[in-house]
């Protein structure tokens, strides 16, 4: 039994490394990449011979990347704050309140949840061009709000259905009210799962390029992805090794959100799946 645990644990523990491996590579030649010499991402070799930061120079002189950077901060930091407001305040209606339709809409957000977004696409560009929204910013940041509280209601939910509804109890008690208790007892109780669903919110924000690809029309109001994505989409294109340095410069801020919001991230996932 010892031989066959040891077995297990060994080939699960490769399995782990190559998945790591797996996942690690593509990110790490990304990287190398953009300090090497030339236009093309290919080597014979992962690291460089030579390295060089011509090319994130040239990123930010020869380009606008500092415009798209800004205009996608806003967009996703917008997004992050609307959109987390709203997934809280429907997550805590939907877990504290009876009403008519309740589980009817519960269920609804669920399986609207199994389909793609750029599937409702047309309908919402054609919605938004009716409102005078495309080529907008805050077109995008309006479909992200809304579009969050699909995505996090059943963990939102998940989370106040977990605490006591003692507290709120003691403090109409003392003459508290709807609001006051919402802002002043319940939101800093969910402070792991606000940091879940705003950085979800952030980081959908931050990456999207379909949604941002449709809506944006010029160079002033484009976003990172789709500024990056302008740079080397012709046939003619030959700023890959820049596109490398503009890819690594747009994970670093969703990176150091991830690793120092990491023990409320876990407790907010964690917490959220505990009830239904």
């Amino acid at each position: 039994m010892k031989r066959k645990g040891y077995v297990g644990l060994t080939l699960s523990y490769l399995t782990l490394s190559v998945l790591v491996i797996l996942a690690l590579y593509p990110a790490l030649w990304i990287i190398m990449s953009s300090f090497k010499f030339g236009d093309s991402l290919y080597s014979e070799t992962l690291i460089p011979t030579r390295f060089t930061l011509e090319h994130y120079r040239d990123l930010f002189a020869d380009t606008d990347y500092p415009l798209w950077f800004m205009n996608t901060l806003k967009i996703a930091v917008l997004s992050t704050i609307f959109g987390t407001f709203l997934s809280t305040l429907t997550s805590y209606a939907m877990s504290r309140y009876r009403f008519a339709g309740r589980k009817h809409g519960l269920t609804v957000a669920l399986v609207l949840q199994m389909f793609p977004g750029f599937m409702a696409m047309i309908a919402v560009y054609i919605f938004l061009n009716q409102l005078q929204l495309l080529n907008n910013h805050w077109a995008l940041i309006l479909v992200y709000s809304a579009g969050a509280i699909l995505s996090n209601i059943w963990i939102g939910k998940g989370f106040y259905d977990s605490i006591p509804r003692s507290l709120e109890e003691a403090a109409r008690i003392d003459g508290a009210g709807h609001w006051t208790i919402f802002f002043k007892i319940m939101l800093p109780l969910t402070r792991p799962m606000i940091t879940y669903v705003g950085l979800m919110i952030f980081n959908g924000a931050w990456v999207d390029f379909i949604f941002a690809q449709l809506i944006l029309r010029t160079e002033e109001q484009r976003t990172l992805a789709v500024g990056l994505w302008q740079m080397v989409s012709s046939y003619q294109s030959t700023q890959f090794t820049m596109f490398a340095a503009g890819a690594v410069i747009v994970a670093i801020p969703v990176t150091l959100l991830f690793i120092f919001l990491q023990r409320f991230l876990i407790q907010g996932l964690t917490a959220g799946a505990s009830k239904g």
